[in-house]
């Protein structure tokens, strides 16, 4: 056993039945370490409290009416909650009331999956036949067997009782690989009224940890076969049966599973995936040699990417992190591209604060997911090569780094500030873009003479 899960279990004692549930005893099935702990016990929030404080334990009451308490030990969080049954969901998103007193079956028998809904005693960790004491009263080991994400009991009801457990269950498939049951499926789409009560940070939450999943695709394809998609992402339905020209091999919504399974697990990257592509079919036109063009379609897709962010309440950071990648997704430095234009490119990035190598990291995930093999993978480690050693010689991508600064050139000009210096310092950085080795004091001034000889005072 976790030498701090011990302390805690000496802490309460035989009577508080403690016992590790959910997620964690689901994980330890299948292998996996690492995440938080989630604790059940026999004994009230209150007398946790006291218990853990003689033993010297830090006990935060993070959720007394709910019956949890969070112990701190040897820097980790143990969120302990009194065995409890859950009273009617008027609203969608939890209980009227809770009843404490109940037993760990009748407590497992709330919860939302099978997988979900099993519990280990804590004792049982130290002893080498630790699966023997499994409480199981539903199944989920048979269907972590399976690989099936099935609900406890009757899946509609499941799902009227919290919507946010229908976007967990897209989630999980993408977390685990595992199909959804066919009835709990089913259920989903008849619970959507439910679903839309959720809270948008919740929604974000889980959406955010579907795209981070081993397999988004799979999360994604259900939220689009359940309705969950329209509730949440509405921009994203056009994307489904849109075609592409020849230089992809799927269509658009294919494509971008694709892209969001290749790209690192990452939320800027994975949101940027979802969402790059998705101002093509308002931005679709076929000519009259029935080719196919998307012109304009990144600015439009920036302009989604902006809207669907804030609705969710995404942090300023991140919004401006995927907005960025979208932006940029459409450039392909060439080997036909010169060095100023490669220090141009630089300078957009340096604008929009992304990393040359974030950016790389997305542009590989959208050239592979288009589905023609890496062919092009030598070409593009190439580029990138190319960028990183222009970017390693440090050029003048920004107007701090000109050798004249605006008091300077203000002072050259015997002028006052205006209009005129901005346009100035813009026609300098051009110059400088073009030939570094002109950011001097004296080829710099030079220049901005020519330019001030050239417009009147």
């Amino acid at each position: 056993m976790d030498p701090a899960l011990h302390r805690i279990n000496e802490a309460l004692g035989p009577d508080a039945q403690l016992a590790v549930v959910g997620g964690t005893v689901r994980d330890r099935l299948l292998g996996r370490t690492g995440g938080d702990w989630d604790l059940a016990t026999a004994l009230l929030p209150e007398a946790v409290m006291v218990r853990a404080q003689a033993a010297g334990l830090r006990a935060i009451p993070t959720g007394l009416q709910h019956g949890t308490v969070t112990l701190m030990e040897a820097g980790v969080a143990f969120e302990i909650t009194t065995f409890r049954g859950d009273g009617d969901y008027q609203d969608g998103r939890r209980p009227e009331s809770v009843t404490f007193g109940v037993s760990l079956e009748q407590d497992l028998a709330r919860r939302d999956f099978t997988i979900n809904a099993m519990a280990l005693p804590a004792a049982a960790l130290e002893h080498p036949d630790w699966l023997a004491f499994l409480v199981d009263p539903h199944g989920g080991r048979r269907d972590l067997a399976d690989r099936l994400i099935r609900a406890v009991g009757d899946p509609l009801r499941r799902f009227s009782e919290d919507g946010l457990r229908c976007l967990r269950a897209c989630r999980f498939q993408a977390q685990l690989g595992f199909a959804i049951e066919p009835a709990t499926l089913a259920a989903i789409p008849r619970c959507l009224e439910v679903a839309g009560k959720v809270a948008v940070e919740r929604a974000f939450v889980e959406l955010t940890k579907l795209l981070r999943g081993p397999e988004p695709e799979r999360g994604l394809a259900a939220l689009a076969e359940t309705g969950l998609l329209d509730l949440w992402l509405p921009e994203l339905r056009p994307m489904i049966g849109c075609a592409q020209n020849h230089h992809h091999r799927y269509p658009v919504w294919e494509h971008v599973l694709e892209v969001t399974r290749r790209a690192p697990a990452e939320a800027d990257l994975r949101w940027a995936a979802l969402l790059h592509d998705s101002g093509k079919p308002a931005a679709r036109t076929v000519d009259p040699q029935g080719e196919t063009h998307f012109y304009g379609h990144e600015a439009i897709s920036v302009g989604l990417t902006q809207t669907i962010l804030t609705r969710l309440r995404a942090s300023h950071a991140l919004v401006r992190q995927v907005t960025a990648l979208v932006r940029h997704h459409g450039t392909h430095p060439g080997p036909g591209w010169g060095d100023a234009a490669c220090r141009r490119f630089l300078k957009q990035l340096l604008e929009d604060d992304l990393p040359l190598e974030r950016w790389a990291q997305f542009n590989l995930a959208d050239q592979s997911g288009k589905g023609f093999g890496m062919a092009f993978l030598a070409g593009h480690a190439a580029m990138l090569a190319r960028l990183q050693a222009l970017a390693a010689r440090r050029p003048p991508l920004d107007l701090q780094s000109l050798a004249l600064d605006g008091r300077a050139l203000m002072a050259l000009a015997g002028r006052k500030g205006g209009p005129w210096l901005g346009q100035l310092q813009q026609f300098l950085m051009e110059a400088v873009l073009e030939d570094p080795d002109r950011n001097q004091p004296g080829p710099l001034g030079e220049l901005a003479k020519e330019w001030l000889g050239n417009r009147p005072a």
